[in-house]
């Protein structure tokens, strides 16, 4: 019995190191989840990585006041532009606005 390879290699690589983490981790799974949140912003994740993980953490209880209060309080570590960057990042990903700039941006674009 040979192994055919996968059409998804990568995602397939991701999920099984995400099922790895979470099977070696003693945090609930809301904690988790706010964890890679932050961490997400701290190294200045795509939308994309957000997508994956914060509809998750939403799955699992974690609020939007919650993810709000996460980049609050990673605010001072990550930085001002990183913090905007993420909350930006997320509302792109899921539709969520974490951040109400969306009209002041498009109004700015506008008047350009």
């Amino acid at each position: 019995m040979t192994n055919a390879p996968s059409e998804t290699p990568v995602l397939d690589t991701l999920a099984a190191m995400t099922a790895e983490s979470v099977a070696r981790c003693n945090l609930d799974p809301n904690s988790l989840l706010a964890v890679r949140v932050a961490a997400l912003a701290a190294v200045d994740a795509p939308a994309a990585s957000y997508l994956l993980h914060v509809g998750p953490a939403m799955d699992v209880g974690l609020t939007v006041d919650q993810v709000q209060n996460i980049l609050i309080g990673i605010a001072p570590v990550i930085g001002a532009p990183r913090t905007l960057a993420a909350a930006l990042k997320i509302t792109e990903a899921l539709g969520i606005v974490i951040v109400a700039l969306e009209d002041e941006l498009e109004g700015g674009e506008q008047a350009r």
